[in-house]
């Protein structure tokens, strides 16, 4: 049956998911529009996530002093006493500058943007209330791309309000610095505003119901991470969960469910985060979200709708924006019929703690657990005349390389300029390149890329000395074994 549609693809959410999704398929000429409210055009990773934690991690940084600490001594700090209005100038004209590139994108490309909040009337028909107005539009679209996002998830125990108890989202609306913190929840949020605070002098206490924290990065670059935190006063509290939390006017007191109280000036509760879906109306939709908000997708990010897909943190794992933009490039590739290629095995998983780690690839325990034979290469920071210059003496490259086929299996960064690094290693991957092109090729010299060469000789080395022993075995006299 012919139908006729207001638009071939309505997008919900403008995040970087969202943005992709409709520039793909508006590229590919169809008639697009992208549903979402005025105050969060380029959802969260624009306005209260990715790109104002950033941002306030490099005022961090900065204020502080603290990448010039090892040349200029312990004391050394750009500006002595850092307020909350020093870190926010940055951010605000950060965001400013990002919604109106958001906003020029959508427009170049002939995108209708659509100021509102989206909600189903059937598989094909939404309803848009207009914001600031009582308006209520009615569209229809082909295609549909759910790309909504996530808001912190709130627990019935923990009473919020944004003041001495905030969530990830309300973080940036401190009136000054905490002399002390409790972080509750060690994912990759909690962990890198914890770091950011500890930096600034914070005393932060980290609290996570896990063993440990960041589990799914290399433990070696993860207990280096710890250390360096503990260095800036920061204490762990893993296997911990809350209990409760009170607050009053002079501060809060964390109850764990051991006993433990911990005393802090604020709380800051980052133990995960919920599909924004709950105003969607999903049933009318033909869809059921799970006890977490998150929709269920296939290879090609298709719903069980088969015209409705959904891309970015609303799925969930890995939820970061660099994913969610591929993400949303696919799903509209896909709806449309148009060829793309994903590798997925390839994505780079970038932390912005301080200091900061990312890697690509699989991991020394993913490989042992399959009976992959490799090699192991390091190289550090302080041994590069570059780490030297910069004042790290702390960063580390390690490179996994098969021990038969010498392709590089995995590359896992910690410190300066580490989610820059790890893409040199992401396109030898991408290009089956093996260990002997870091030995054989050349880099500028002094630069923090030359930690790949350092680790591919490390490597090599290695190999060469297992090689070198088997061949002296194997032409051995029987009576000198």
């Amino acid at each position: 049956m012919e139908h006729s549609y207001d638009f071939d693809l309505a997008v919900i959410g403008s995040g970087p998911g969202g943005q992709k999704a409709a520039i793909m398929a508006a590229k590919l000429g169809y008639k697009v529009c992208v549903i979402d409210s005025k105050s969060m055009v380029g959802g969260v990773c624009v306005n209260t996530g990715t790109i104002p934690s950033k941002t306030l991690r490099e005022a961090v940084l900065y204020l502080t002093g603290m990448q010039q600490r090892d040349l200029y001594g312990a004391s050394y700090r750009v500006k002595e006493e850092i307020t909350i209005s020093d870190l926010l100038a940055r951010l605000q004209h950060v965001v400013g500058r990002e919604v109106e590139v958001v906003r020029a994108q959508l427009l170049r490309n002939h995108i209708e943007l659509l100021p509102g909040f989206a909600s189903f009337i059937d598989p094909h028909t939404l309803s848009v209330d207009v914001e600031g107005t009582s308006i209520h539009r009615t569209l229809t679209a082909d295609k549909i791309i759910i790309a909504t996002g996530t808001v912190p998830a709130r627990p019935a125990n923990v009473d919020f309000d944004g003041i001495r108890v905030l969530d990830s989202d309300q973080i940036l609306s401190l009136e000054r610095v905490p002399d002390s913190m409790v972080v509750v929840g060690a994912g990759v949020i909690g962990v890198e505003y914890a770091s950011m605070f500890a930096a600034l002098g914070t005393r932060v206490t980290l609290v996570e119901k896990r063993p440990q924290m960041l589990d799914f990065c290399d433990p070696e670059i993860i207990e280096s991470l710890k250390f360096h935190l503990r260095d800036h006063s920061m204490s762990f509290r893993f296997g911990e969960t809350v209990a409760s939390v009170e607050s009053g006017p002079r501060g809060t007191i964390t109850t764990l469910a051991s006993g433990k109280r911990v005393a802090a000036e604020v709380v800051m509760h980052s133990a995960g985060r919920q599909g924004n879906t709950g105003g969607l109306n999903l049933d009318l939709g033909g869809l059921a979200a799970d006890n977490r908000g998150r929709l269920a997708v296939d290879e090609h990010y298709r719903t069980t709708v088969e015209h409705i897909y959904a891309v970015g943190d609303v799925i969930g794992f890995p939820a970061l924006a660099a994913t969610s933009m591929d993400q949303g490039r696919l799903a509209a590739s896909h709806a449309f019929g148009e060829p793309a290629n994903e590798l997925r095995g390839l994505q780079p998983i970038g932390i912005y703690t301080i200091p900061e780690i990312s890697y690509c690839g699989r991991s020394e325990a993913e490989l042992t657990s399959d009976s992959i034979p490799f090699e192991v290469g390091i190289s550090r920071y302080r041994e590069l005349a570059r780490g030297q210059i910069t004042g790290d003496s702390y960063g580390m490259l390690k490179l996994i390389v098969h021990s038969d086929t010498r392709e590089i299996l995995g590359v896992h960064v910690f410190g300066t300029n580490a989610t820059e690094l790890v893409h040199i290693g992401q396109a030898i991957m991408g290009c089956g390149g093996t260990v002997d092109y870091l030995v054989d090729t050349v880099f500028n010299y002094p630069t923090l890329s030359e930690a790949y060469k350092v680790a591919g000789l490390d490597v090599a080395n290695k190999l060469r000395a297992v090689a070198r022993f088997r061949t002296q075995m194997a032409t051995a006299e029987p009576s000198a074994l």
